[in-house]
Order: structure tokens, then sequence, then C-alpha cells
């Protein structure tokens, strides 16, 4: 009876101590979601030359915007999206991020939300395609959502900061 109750008492004071595996944050995973991080805060600085060089020569985009119930999507090549013209203050936020990692290819699917010099826009879903090359993960491809509450939400620390 002793060595039950020792056991039972062990267990109580290391079960908070052991994260479960799913928790574990891998330096893979790492290494992929600052690719990602990096591409949003390469596009809230405007910086459409330096998101691009974290692609493939070969990446395309396909921005998706729902409105009144219907969606319309677009292809964008890496050339197309690296001579965009941008003059506006963007901030685009990604929260929860989701990642999947299979050998040499990996995805994140990224909530975000969206603000146009200092003015909500939009919110939605950023989908990530990484490819492994030379021992960097580039994005090989991305898609995104254009969509209003409640179809996505914006972010749970609010407005950004000015």
């Amino acid at each position: 009876m002793h060595l039950l109750r020792a056991a039972l008492v062990a267990s109580l004071i290391v079960a908070p101590l052991v994260r479960p595996a799913h928790a574990q944050v891998s330096p893979e995973r790492a290494r992929v979601l600052a690719v990602a991080d990096s591409a949003l805060a390469l596009i809230s600085k405007s910086d459409m030359v330096g998101f691009t060089d974290l692609m493939i020569p070969e990446a395309v985009m396909f921005p998706t915007v729902t409105r009144d119930g219907a969606s319309v999507y677009r292809v964008r090549t890496r050339a197309e999206q690296r001579s965009a013209p941008t003059t506006a203050k963007l901030a685009e936020r990604g929260w929860n991020a989701e990642v999947k990692i299979q050998g040499p290819i990996a995805m994140v699917w990224y909530p975000y939300d969206f603000y146009l010099d200092g003015k909500w826009s939009h919110c939605g879903v950023d989908v990530f395609t990484l490819v492994q090359t030379n021992g960097t993960w580039r994005i090989a491809s991305m898609a995104w959502t254009a969509e209003q509450p409640p179809a996505c939400s914006k972010h749970p620390a609010g407005p950004p900061t000015q």
C-alpha cells in the first residue's frame, strides 16, 4: 500500500512537468514557422522584394476574396508580387499557426488579420506551402482568403499599435 501511495504521489509531482509530445516545439517546426513569420513581417514593412526572396523562383500565390457570398481567386506569380507597387502602410498579423512537416515539404495554416493605412481591411487564413532546398525552407506557394467576420476573426490582441 505504501508503494502504491508513493507511486501516486510521485506521478502527481512529475505529471505537470511533462509536456505532451504534440505540444513540444521541434527545431524543424520553429524553422518552418520562422519563414511564415518573416513573410508576414516583410509584408507589414511593404517589402515585396524581401517577401519574394523567401520563395522559390517558380512560386505562385492564390488570393481568394469573398464578398457577398461569392469567392473569386486570382493567380499571382512571384515576379508579379515582387514588382507590385506598394505605397500603403500594411499590417498583417498571424496567430495560432498550425504547422505540418513531412520530409522536405511543410505547410503552415495561419489565421491572420490585415490593416491598410492603419484601418481595418479584412481577415482570413494564410496557407504557406514550403519546400526544403539545400537545407533551407522556402515558400513554394501561398494561398489566402480575404473575408470579414464572422467568417474569420480579428487578432485576439486587438488592433495593431500605430
